[in-house]
C-alpha cells in the first residue's frame, strides 16, 4: 500500500517579526505584504501578521494603563437613550420627516465610549490596523499617559462608518462649547451611504448628506458648536452673547477649519429658523448648492 506524502512545506517564522511589531507600535504602519510572517500565500500571512500585531497593540495598551485611574461613563447611562436625546434635534433639522426615524435609529447604536471593559475587544475586532492604532492612542490619551508615538495626534473621537468611538474625557470636559460625541455623529452623515439604510439614493445623492470633502471638519465643528449654543442659549439674544464668548475662546485647533468661516457659519445659523440647514448649505458641494439656489434655506 503506497502512501502519498504531503508536499506542503511548514512555514517558518521570519526573524524580522519582532522588528515589524516594534515598527507598528511606534508609528502605526506595517508591511502590507506581511512578508515577515509565516504562511502559505499573502492571505495566510496577512491573517497571521494582523493577529500578531493586534495582540501586541492590546498588550502594550493594557500595560501602559493598568494602574491608571480613568473617567468612566455613569453606571446608569443608557447609551441608546443618551444618543436619542443627543442627536434628535440635529437629525430633525437636517433630514426630511420621512427619514428621521431611520437615521435616529442608526445613531442610537453608534456611540462607543472606549473604556477598560471594551478596549481590548475594540482593538482586536478592528479590521484596519492603522485605525486600531489611532483608537489605541485615543484611549491612552484618556488615561493621560504617553501616546505610542510623537507622530500620534491626540484625538477625542473617531468615526468609522456608522460607529463613533469617543474618549471618556467627554464626561470631564469643562469647555461649555465642547460636544465631541455630536461632532463624531456629524461625520457619520458623510461616512454612511443612503442605500445602507434603505433610503432613496441616486448618483448625485449617494451619502446621507452631501458634504464637500474639504469642509467635513468645518461641518462637524459647526454642528458641535451650534448644538451647544441651542442648549445653552435662553433665546436668540442670549445665543448672540454666547457666540461672542465662543469667538474669543480658542477656535478649533485644526488646520482644515477656517476660523473666520466657522464663526460666520454659526452667526448665520443662530439667526435662522433652521440653523442646521444653514450649516449644511454652507458646507455642501457647489453642485448641490447650485441645485438648491432657487430654494431659500430657512
Amino acid at each position: 500500500m503506497s502512501r502519498r506524502h504531503s508536499t506542503q512545506t511548514h512555514p517558518v517564522a521570519h526573524p524580522n517579526m519582532s522588528k515589524e511589531i516594534e515598527t507598528y507600535l511606534k508609528v502605526g504602519r506595517h508591511d502590507p505584504k506581511f512578508e515577515a510572517w509565516p504562511g502559505n500565500g499573502l492571505f495566510e500571512r496577512s491573517q497571521n501578521g494582523t493577529q500578531a500585531l493586534s495582540e501586541a497593540l492590546v498588550a502594550e495598551v493594557l500595560a501602559r494603563t493598568q494602574r491608571c485611574p480613568v473617567t468612566t461613563p455613569p453606571d446608569d447611562l443608557d447609551l441608546r437613550q443618551f444618543a436619542h436625546q443627543k442627536f434628535s434635534g440635529m437629525v430633525k433639522g437636517l433630514f426630511p420627516k420621512a427619514e428621521q426615524a431611520i437615521v435616529i435609529s442608526m445613531l442610537e447604536s453608534s456611540v462607543v465610549f472606549l473604556t477598560p471593559r471594551n478596549i481590548a475587544s475594540v482593538l482586536r475586532e478592528m479590521p484596519w490596523l492603522g485605525t486600531a492604532w489611532d483608537l489605541a492612542n485615543l484611549y491612552l490619551a484618556s488615561h493621560s499617559v504617553e501616546l505610542l508615538s510623537d507622530e500620534a495626534v491626540p484625538i477625542l473621537g473617531l468615526s468609522i462608518e456608522t460607529t463613533c468611538y469617543v474618549s471618556t474625557d467627554y464626561f470631564r470636559s469643562t469647555n461649555p462649547f465642547d460636544d465631541f460625541v455630536l461632532h463624531e455623529a456629524a461625520h457619520v452623515f458623510h461616512n454612511c451611504k443612503r442605500e445602507t439604510l434603505g433610503l432613496s439614493h441616486s448618483r448625485h445623492r449617494e451619502w446621507l448628506l452631501e458634504i464637500e470633502y474639504r469642509k467635513r471638519e468645518t461641518f462637524a465643528y459647526a454642528c458641535e458648536a451650534y448644538s451647544r449654543l441651542l442648549e445653552l442659549g435662553r433665546d436668540s439674544k442670549h445665543r448672540q452673547v454666547l457666540l461672542s464668548d465662543l469667538a474669543v475662546a480658542p477656535l478649533p485647533n485644526d488646520e482644515r477649519v477656517d476660523g473666520a468661516e466657522y464663526l460666520d457659519i454659526l452667526a448665520e445659523a443662530i439667526t435662522a429658523r433652521n440653523g442646521w440647514k444653514r450649516i449644511l448649505a454652507r458646507c455642501s458641494p457647489a453642485v448641490v448648492r447650485s441645485r438648491t439656489i432657487s430654494m431659500p434655506v430657512s
